[in-house]
């Protein structure tokens, strides 16, 4: 059965702009029926959404995603786990220190650029979650150093040497999908096109990813061209993948581009 559903967004728990409540409110106010909040490497903002989820009248499925080590950019999305499981909260707690270390290292980088600005201010900013780039981006624009958060990622947070110098340390995209799998969840690819290969070295990434557990293709996506789209469901076909789809919303003052999206998806096989 289809649902209106939005299977990627991000709360106050990582990078989002709202609490996850507010989120909850507000993609219930968007028609969404089925909403996955999948913060940046933590489950810390679940619980609250899960509760919203059931006073607002919404399905709220939990989910995370995380960040692979073989490309800048390759995310793996983790879907109706169990977040009291052993392993799920072992990579967690790695994410969250190699996060920790790496903006004393972006304070630095930026330092050498002529930009000074306090962690503490960033901190301060994520409200004792997870602190990611969106944040530092937010106070670089406070601070009039950049315009907008496009252009903190242009000129500094996004840049090859930004990714050769500053870059975290992550697990390896299978420890991600094995992960997922032990805690008993669902495992999607996350945003294809962001990974930056040619499609044949991507399909041969799904077909690695498949043989430790890949469930899914996120194929519907703000940013994916119809080119892409069709070549991703086409992949999701030939490889027997479920397709996941969603905004990446993480609110108006952190990508005032992307709004939330109620996509019509089959969800039933997230709670097989």
């Amino acid at each position: 059965m289809r649902y209106f559903s939005d299977l990627h967004t991000h709360s106050t728990a990582s990078d989002g702009q709202y609490s996850p409540s507010e989120l909850v409110r507000r993609a219930k106010e968007c028609g969404i029926e089925v909403l996955a909040l999948t913060d940046h490497d933590t489950v810390g903002g679940l619980r609250e959404a899960v509760q919203a989820g059931e006073e607002f009248g919404l399905r709220v499925i939990r989910g995370i995603e995380l960040s692979a080590k073989e490309y800048p950019t390759f995310h793996i999305l983790g879907y109706n786990f169990d977040v009291q499981s052993p392993e799920l909260s072992a990579l967690c707690q790695d994410m969250k220190e190699g996060r920790d270390a790496r903006s004393m290292r972006i304070i630095s980088f930026l330092r050498e650029k002529g930009v000074e600005i306090p962690l503490s201010e960033v901190e301060e900013l994520a409200g004792g979650n997870i602190v990611g780039r969106p944040h530092f981006a937010q106070v670089l624009t406070r601070r009039g150093y950049v315009s907008n958060n496009r252009e903190a990622f242009d000129c500094y947070l996004d840049t090859d040497e930004f990714h050769q110098r500053v870059e975290r340390s992550k697990p390896s995209a299978k420890r991600c999908v094995e992960t997922i799998k032990a805690a008993g969840g669902k495992v999607s690819l996350a945003h294809p096109y962001q990974i930056g290969v040619s499609d044949g070295e991507l399909e041969g990434i799904v077909k690695e990813l498949a043989s430790w557990g890949l469930d899914a293709i996120e194929c519907w996506y703000p940013k994916h061209t119809p080119e892409q789209q069709q070549f991703y469901l086409e992949l999701a076909k030939k490889h027997r993948l479920n397709v996941t789809g969603g905004s990446d919303f993480h609110g108006e003052r952190v990508k005032p581009e992307i709004c939330l999206a109620a996509l019509e998806l089959e969800v039933d096989w997230l709670f097989e």
